[in-house]
């Protein structure tokens, strides 16, 4: 079974305007609500792709509801734990002439609150596969990968983390199985700047040394590189397409991957390109992508 862990998950008021005038009334001319987070956009384009994931975090009050409601809506099984204090966050994503975001506190978890997911967690084991993704709020510890990690190693469970500095190299003494940085967060962890893919694999080998079991680097444009535990390195330009909206492309690689690993038998070349198409079809869409979507481009490469 597969898992994902969004710490603090949203609804996403996304609006469009055709300026933006401060201090004034302001007409939007298109408005959509999502669901939103890390993980649980990675449990939806695997929903997309045919894999069943399940959803845990935390959520509260009527914006938890709705973010609950939402998620089933896409098809995927969610099991939040319900907190009592605060709400969920509502993040306000303005496009106009430039694109603002206003992002929500979100409700105050508890130690007991924190103990819930523990038990949930708790029931994984060999076979399961588990995806850890995005900050962690304030309100929780700041090693909260690490605790989650540190509390599973041993169990059989592969787990994909996409996190930044800190809280990526913190646990790579747990072994992950694959983790996702982007060209830019590889690059801040070791001070340097990566824009080629040929660049980027000795600093891909160094997390791997580190304790990463496989790193998946996501370029944008300029495509990705994949470094297995085989010692495999593959690299693959972008696809052609129209950048239609880059939300949610990175979390959509690391479904991908997921999906490609499981459907090929554990084949990492496989996976790789089924995680680079599908990042790229979610980018070229308003939506998540699609397993129609993938395919396409898929058949393009």
């Amino acid at each position: 079974m597969i898992y994902t862990v969004t710490f603090n998950p949203s609804l996403d008021y996304i609006v469009r305007l055709d300026s933006l005038k401060l201090g004034a009334v302001n007409r939007v001319n298109y408005e959509n609500v999502l669901p939103g987070g890390k993980g649980i956009n990675v449990s939806i384009v695997l929903n997309n792709l045919g894999h069943k994931s399940t959803a845990l975090g935390f959520v509260a009050d009527f914006t938890g509801r709705e973010i609950v409601e939402r998620t089933v809506g896409y098809g995927v099984d969610c099991d939040f734990v319900t907190v009592a204090e605060g709400m969920s966050r509502i993040n306000m994503k303005l496009k106009a002439e430039d694109e603002t975001e206003i992002n929500g506190m979100g409700p105050k978890i508890t130690p007991d609150d924190i103990d819930a997911l523990y038990q949930k967690l708790d029931k994984l084991g060999k076979g399961d596969i588990l995806v850890i993704a995005g900050s962690v709020p304030s309100m929780l510890p700041g090693d909260m990968y690490q605790r989650i990690m540190g509390r599973l190693e041993g169990r059989g469970v592969d787990i994909a983390v996409d996190a930044e500095r800190d809280l990526l190299v913190n646990v790579l003494q747990y072994h992950p199985f694959v983790i996702k940085p982007n060209n830019h967060e590889l690059g801040a962890i070791f001070g340097v700047e990566l824009n080629k893919r040929e660049e980027v694999v000795p600093y891909a080998k160094k997390l791997q040394e580190k304790g990463a079991r496989n790193v998946l680097v996501s370029m944008a444009g300029e495509g990705a590189v994949f470094v297995s535990e085989t010692g495999e390195v593959v690299m693959s330009e972008a696809p052609k397409g129209t950048v239609v909206n880059s939300v949610g492309a990175g979390d959509s690689m690391v479904a991908g991957f997921i999906a490609g690993y499981l459907e090929s038998d554990g084949n990492y070349a496989t996976a790789f390109k089924m995680g680079v198409c599908t990042g790229s079809a979610s980018a070229f869409s308003p939506d998540l992508a699609t397993r129609p979507e993938v395919e396409n481009l898929l058949a393009s490469l």
